[in-house]
């Protein structure tokens, strides 16, 4: 048992303490340790994990103390929690799960630091402007009480509505500050946008391949989906207006800046041809911005074009500046901006008056600017290094992005992402299959990479063996 225990995988943790107990909470969760059985001694488990015989005995005390285990004088440590209910996710990675528009968020988001996550759609941390928010952390610290305690204001904080006006400006979208709604999230912005334009059984189109998100928020929402072919340039307009004509939709979400998954960048033309469609048949289009900052020049935007008429810009600073910061932003025409702060207070009260403020001084103190000159440049070198290395072994971009951190990749023939994701999860490398990202299950044959998550040669090594064990 020593031996089998020392060859467990440990939670991260951030002493060799915390490692001792994360893996006998583990081995208890997947029943190899059951209730009344007995630990390893203290001799025995130090030598096998390679660790002092005292950060055991200290292992052992706090597991004690929280009830996990219970010690008897002259015998030893044994198993006293009670029998938790069977979790496959505690006993490895789950295979079992259909790959669904949850699947990627689910496998990520649980990963601790030991897995490799080419699928997900963040930044590493290490990326991310740490010290900057250190900075602004320590400068909120000596603010006033009521940024620190209070509820933020429906609206959110004016001085950051402001800047995001003068920074839509610089795409050519004019809006107003009260224009502008502060959210929790660019998530937050779309939900509530669709409980306030959606009933249920309402037809939303989507693009095909689109973030796999957006799926599962419209499916929350019980909404009707329709997806349309995403090409270079944008939606397919000729499937575009049949679908109108055919299903009526009520909005079209999408991506115009950089396009998740693929990459790609909406046209001027196409994206005039796209508005008089909606004209005509009064459609409302959300456009997710999320990405922007991430352009090295900016691309059409909808809402530029559109003038806020009928569509909403939506968009947030997670993929840029924090995940654990959570700060988005809804812009809209007045009068429905209204209906959207009435539908905030009641989803969750006040926003984050702290999230806010934060995000306010980071993007005021010059450090965010010099942050992302620095990001665009590393993406850039780092999205021709993949795409370089996944060609190696005959996975080839659908196209190169003039900016952003996503390749979307077809496989090679006959090669099935689902199966080469299963394979690759065992592994320990959590991968995003391309039926993830498609309405219509057209996409089993590509896989969206994450240049920034895809630098460690493991990825490639568990790939090519992937591809030639399906």
């Amino acid at each position: 048992m020593e031996r089998q225990l020392a060859r467990e995988t440990a939670d991260p943790a951030d002493t060799l303490i915390g490692t001792v107990m994360a893996t006998i909470r583990r081995r208890i969760a997947s029943r190899s340790l059951t209730p009344g059985a007995r630990l390893p001694s203290i001799r025995a488990l130090a030598a096998a994990m390679q660790v002092s015989k005292s950060t055991v005995v200290e292992a052992y005390e706090r597991l004690a103390a929280e009830g996990a285990i219970r010690s008897r004088p002259g015998s030893g440590y044994f198993v006293a929690a009670p029998m938790a209910p069977l979790s496959l996710a505690d006993i490895g990675p789950r295979l079992d799960r259909e790959v669904d528009p949850l699947w990627i968020s689910r496998q990520s988001l649980d990963a601790g630091d030991t897995m490799l996550k080419p699928g997900c759609g963040w930044l590493p941390a290490s990326w991310m402007p740490q010290e900057a928010m250190r900075r602004g952390l320590r400068t909120l610290s000596r603010t006033a009480d009521a940024t620190l305690a209070d509820y933020g204001t429906p609206l959110g904080l004016r001085p950051l509505r402001e800047l995001m006006v003068r920074r839509m400006g610089g795409h050519g979208i004019a809006a107003a500050p009260e224009q502008v709604m502060l959210t929790e999230s660019g998530t937050q912005a779309i939900d509530l946008i669709c409980r306030y334009l959606l009933d249920a059984g309402d037809t939303v189109l989507v693009d095909d391949p689109c973030y796999f998100n957006f799926h599962a928020l419209l499916r929350a929402h019980r909404a009707r989906v329709v997806s349309v072919p995403y090409r270079p340039d944008g939606p397919d307009i000729e499937r575009f207006a049949t679908a109108l004509e055919e299903h009526r939709p009520r909005l079209y979400l999408t991506n115009s800046g950089i396009h998740n998954p693929t990459g790609a960048s909406l046209s001027p033309v196409t994206a005039h041809r796209l508005l008089k469609l909606a004209d005509q048949h009064d459609l409302v289009i959300v456009e997710d911005d999320i990405f922007a900052d991430f352009e090295l020049s900016p691309a059409p935007r909808l809402a530029a074009f559109d003038g806020l008429e009928r569509v909403i810009a939506i968009g947030s600073f997670s993929k840029t500046l924090s995940a654990s910061v959570r700060c988005g932003y809804v812009a809209a025409k007045p009068e429905w901006l209204e209906g959207l702060v009435d539908l905030k207070i009641a989803t969750s009260f006040g926003g984050s008056h702290f999230a806010e403020a934060l995000v306010l001084a980071l993007l005021t103190d010059g450090s965010y600017r010099k942050h992302l000159e620095a990001l665009r440049t590393r993406l850039a070198r780092t999205l021709a290094e993949t795409a370089a290395r996944l060609e190696t072994i005959g996975i080839v971009p659908w196209l190169m992005p003039q900016a952003g951190m996503f390749l979307w990749c077809r496989l090679p023939d006959g090669a099935d992402a689902g199966k080469v994701a299963r394979h690759a999860l065992a592994e320990g490398i959590v991968l995003a299959p391309g039926n993830a990202f498609s309405l219509s299950q057209t996409a089993h044959g590509f896989m969206r990479f994450n240049v920034a998550q895809s630098d460690d040669a493991r990825i490639y090594q568990v790939l090519e063996a992937a591809l030639q064990r399906v």
